[in-house]
């Protein structure tokens, strides 16, 4: 599997939406800043977590290479964070607001875009074919049934977001600590109800997140979860015991939000292996796979393609 057979798997299914991203293509752009605590520091020596204000530019988007994708539907939100580090270095980090990923290999995720291919006769996938992949395909399931249990939010400000994947934190020391982090809203976790999934109108979400900030600042806390042994490192379907030591490492803060054209998170490659000393990653096919898929994707969009 290739990036290049990844990204023309969604242009193949969703279309070509030239200068925009192939997948999570709808999105809003948001502006803040990331404090850190001191908890972190027997863990992770990143200047992630130095207790100083880390300028953040952020994007908020819906899984999938639509972009007039309908707010309602019952697929993942995401979240995407570029940290603006002393020295000019940067921090990314990358959620979805499913504690687990639908893919545990890169084959996977590309037959599920394959298999969500649109029939022409009815414009939608074909119930057989989803059917014929999940079967086939197990280590899609967690993921769908969350996504089939839980309706989508009614504002980003009210979704928590899940790292999904497991990464490596580094102290002063050298020492090695495997973790999982997420982002859980202060505003506190909503879901749409099943009568609103009906009479939503498709484009809410991003009129909401400005809407939101214009109120006040949106924050969400990072917390992170310390691995055990025996918790898996590379498989980011399978979530970790909900018994796990989680610890307080910061948080974030949006203090405004926009459209995504001409803004400034409209031409950032929010590449997940863009890491600070300190934060490193695991072997996970999935997580290694991203970097050269949205790699290929960026080099098409800003060549205007």
């Amino acid at each position: 599997m290739t990036a290049e057979q990844a990204v023309t798997a969604l242009e193949n299914t969703f279309g070509v939406t030239p200068g925009e991203r192939r997948n999570h293509t709808k999105g809003t752009c948001a502006a803040g800043e990331f404090v850190g605590t001191a908890a972190a520091a027997p863990y992770s020596r990143s200047a992630l977590f130095s207790g100083k204000p880390v300028p953040v530019v952020a994007r908020f988007s819906l899984a999938g290479g639509n972009p007039k994708a309908p707010d309602t539907a019952k697929s993942a939100r995401g979240m995407a964070l570029e940290f603006r580090l002393p020295g000019d270095n940067l921090q990314h980090i990358t959620m979805l607001n499913t504690p687990i990923f639908g893919a545990a290999k890169p084959q996977t995720f590309v037959d599920m875009i394959i298999a969500s291919r649109p029939d022409p006769a009815t414009g939608k996938p074909d119930p057989e074919k989803i059917k014929a992949f999940q079967t086939s395909h197990p280590d899609n399931l967690a993921q769908a049934t969350f996504l089939a249990k839980n309706n989508p939010p009614p504002s980003y400000a009210n979704s928590a977001f899940f790292g999904i994947h497991t990464f490596k934190f580094i102290n002063s020391d050298n020492k090695i600590t495997y973790v999982r982090w997420r982002f859980v809203p202060q505003d506190g976790e909503k879901r749409l109800t099943n009568e609103q999934l009906k009479t939503s109108p498709p484009n809410f979400l991003e009129e909401a997140l400005i809407k939101r900030t214009k109120q006040g600042p949106i924050r969400w806390d990072m917390l992170v979860s310390i691995g055990e042994p025996g918790d898996t490192e590379d498989n980011p379907t399978i979530a970790w015991p909900d018994n796990r030591k989680t610890i307080k490492f910061g948080t974030l803060t949006i203090s405004s939000a926009m459209p995504q054209k001409g803004a400034e998170c409209e031409k950032i490659n929010f590449d997940p292996l863009v890491m600070s000393d300190g934060i490193e990653p695991t072997n996970d096919p999935i997580l290694l796979f991203r970097s050269p898929a949205y790699a290929f994707s960026f080099a098409k969009r800003m060549g205007g393609i």
